[in-house]
């Protein structure tokens, strides 16, 4: 078997998370928590499309982990941020670290918004 160090660019993996939490770096955040290749910070939620529309210019995926069962953004979300041409991929938050640890070993443009479990 051949084991090969993944080196993850400026963008932390996550390393973990909980009920209401995300460690992140070595980090642990509470609550909802946006990810990307700038750094992370913290996130209202749903209501807080401005925060999102914000990583538009710097990834070509966002992925939205929405708790610990997958569920649909309000209609409102989605299409504001379809508008503005922000590729978005909605999952349960736990398969969401998942994806975004793999892709950003690959090196992608990506970003991930994260609800706690």
């Amino acid at each position: 078997m051949r084991l090969n160090e993944i080196t993850y660019t400026d963008a932390k993996p996550i390393e973990g998370y909980g009920p209401g939490f995300f460690r992140v770096g070595g980090e642990v955040h509470q609550g909802p928590l946006i990810v990307g290749p700038t750094g992370m910070r913290g996130w209202s939620g749903y209501d807080d499309a401005e925060a999102l529309l914000t990583l538009a210019q710097d990834v070509d995926v966002l992925f939205i982990g929405t708790g610990a069962e997958i569920a649909h953004l309000p209609e409102p979300l989605r299409n504001t941020l379809e508008k503005a041409g922000l590729g978005v991929e909605i999952m349960a938050s736990p398969a969401a670290c998942r994806t975004y640890n793999v892709l950003l070993s690959e090196g992608r443009r990506i970003a991930l918004a994260l609800i706690p479990v």
